[in-house]
């Protein structure tokens, strides 16, 4: 699934995944390309960090979202959790194990990019 994921966002999105910890290539960030700001993060994690049973790490991405209501909905859900290693609030934790189905992700995706997308300028007025 992982690889469907970096597929999707780099032809989709037209970015590439930056490598942010020198040691580690298995966690990827993708940016914004004007704000720089991430808009997923994709990560091996610890099935315990997760409350899971087993041991190991699971694939994973933290997606922004931004309405509190929708939020909550979501993280009822199998494979979705309150964000790891995030605001609690804003993100949430999606599994890439199959659990949650690669369109729903991918919509999860579109609305991370959404809430995290450089806001419009507001133009002053020209009144003097």
């Amino acid at each position: 699934m992982r690889k469907s994921v970096f597929s999707y966002i780099e032809k989709k999105y037209k970015t590439s995944p930056e490598y942010p910890w020198a040691k580690d290539d298995r966690d990827a960030v993708f940016r914004h390309i004007g704000n720089r700001k991430w808009f997923a993060l994709v990560m091996e994690v610890s099935k315990e960090k997760l409350g899971l049973s087993g041991d190991g790490y699971v694939d994973a991405i933290n997606l922004k979202i931004d309405d509190r209501m929708f939020h909550d909905i979501l993280t009822r859900e199998p494979g979705i959790f309150p964000a790891y290693h995030m605001n609690k609030e804003h993100w949430i934790t999606v599994l890439l194990d199959g659990t949650v189905e690669e369109e729903k992700i991918f919509e999860l995706i579109d609305t991370s990019f959404q809430a995290t997308a450089p806001k419009p300028s507001k133009k002053r007025s020209g009144v003097s």
